[in-house]
């Protein structure tokens, strides 16, 4: 077997990404003659007997998720020529939200809420089959070319969770996504994965994370006395209803969070149609449950994406003025004088005409004009000459 072939069978072709805890390849499948993506993982990782057993387990609970916004996995195991770990996946021929965030810095607001709705979904269907993810950041949210999105890398945060690799005091994932109860070495559940995924939002949106700070004790500070700015105060083309959507899956209590994914993705598009986050779900905009969480890795090689400045956005569009109804009301009062005028003089030649001599003539001309405004100053000047 050669060195850039896995298990006799997967003939890597090329480095697709690398991070602290594995290193994907592209490969070639040549028994079913197919692209896929091979993730190796650490070495140090092989030499921890938890981790191994543990991974083998969560390879199996991943590769049972079957879902359109889900990254499949095909096959794991143990390559005995390299020594190395292995997972081969489904191979998505497109970017990362991470690789979106590095070129553009960040992205519109439809195409944010198109990818957190499809995120929501895979989430929403991992967790009804009791997979949490643990992991859910920019780099794990993967776009096709036609515009789908899925999740990678479900299970191999718990596979390593427990295992003595952890040591104490440590945290798993990209710190900047990790929610408080993470943060504090408490169990995380399926809606850890949804305050992962707000951040990720509020990231996509503004360019920027909710809070950025150094270490996890700033972090927590930064808690206690600050407040993340909501995302309609930083961009102009976000409505209060999508801002507040988003505030309600950074909460720090998971219980004022949202209770599924599915949950968290009708809210947000409910908020693009202006429609606001129900009340039950939703906690005060001011209230301290709602503050965002978030730390800017210091380890550039973790896959957090350095935060850029928020741009202004488009203007909030204004709906439109009624301009022509107020032209067509302008002109029945013009042509209402018209007939008023019209009808004085009616009235005025008819009383000259039964009061005066014989002999009194009465003067009529045309006074017919495309103009309404020069039509009824004639008529004017009309009656005066007949009454001097």
């Amino acid at each position: 077997m050669s060195a850039t072939e896995i298990a006799g069978r997967y003939r890597l072709e090329g480095r697709l990404g690398f991070g602290g805890m594995s290193t994907v390849h592209r490969a070639l499948d040549e028994r079913l003659e197919r692209q896929v993506a091979v993730k190796l993982l650490a070495e140090h990782l092989a030499e921890d007997p938890t981790f191994v057993s543990r991974f083998q387990r969560e390879a199996q609970a991943a590769a049972r998720l079957v879902h359109p916004n889900i990254v499949q996995v095909f096959d794991s195991g143990l390559d005995e020529g390299s020594h190395q770990h292995f997972i081969v996946m489904e191979y998505i021929e497109g970017q990362s939200c991470a690789e979106i965030l590095r070129d553009d810095g960040w992205v519109d607001v439809d195409e944010a809420v198109a990818i957190i709705e499809q995120a929501c979904e895979g989430l929403h269907y991992a967790h009804r089959h009791g997979v949490v993810h643990r992991d859910v950041k920019p780099g794990n949210l993967l776009r096709s070319r036609e515009g789908e999105v899925k999740l990678a890398d479900f299970g191999i945060a718990k596979a390593t969770e427990q295992s003595s690799i952890t040591q104490v005091g440590s945290v798993l994932g990209t710190a900047a996504y990790l929610a408080p109860e993470q943060a504090r070495g408490e169990e995380a559940g399926p809606r850890a994965d949804l305050y992962a995924l707000g951040v990720v939002t509020y990231q996509l949106i503004a360019g920027r994370l909710p809070y950025e700070a150094t270490s996890l004790t700033e972090l927590a500070l930064k808690q206690q006395k600050e407040e993340p700015p909501t995302l309609d105060t930083l961009v102009a083309d976000v409505s209060p209803e999508l801002a507040d959507a988003v505030a309600i899956a950074l909460a720090l209590d998971p219980r004022d969070r949202y209770a599924t994914a599915r949950d968290m993705g009708d809210a947000i598009s409910d908020a693009m149609r202006g429609i606001a986050p129900s009340e039950q779900a939703s906690p005060t905009r001011t209230a301290p449950a709602t503050k965002a969480t978030s730390l800017l890795a210091a380890n550039p090689s973790s896959g957090a994406v350095s935060p850029r400045q928020p741009r202004p956005g488009p203007p909030r569009q204004q709906p439109p003025v009624a301009v022509p109804a107020a032209r067509a009301s302008n002109a029945g009062r013009v042509w209402a004088t018209l007939f008023a005028v019209l009808l004085l003089v009616v009235v005025v030649a008819g009383v000259i005409f039964l009061t005066s001599p014989a002999s009194t003539t009465i003067k009529v001309h045309n006074v017919i004009y495309k103009d309404v405004s020069q039509s009824a100053t004639a008529l004017k000047e009309l009656v005066a000459e007949n009454t001097k």
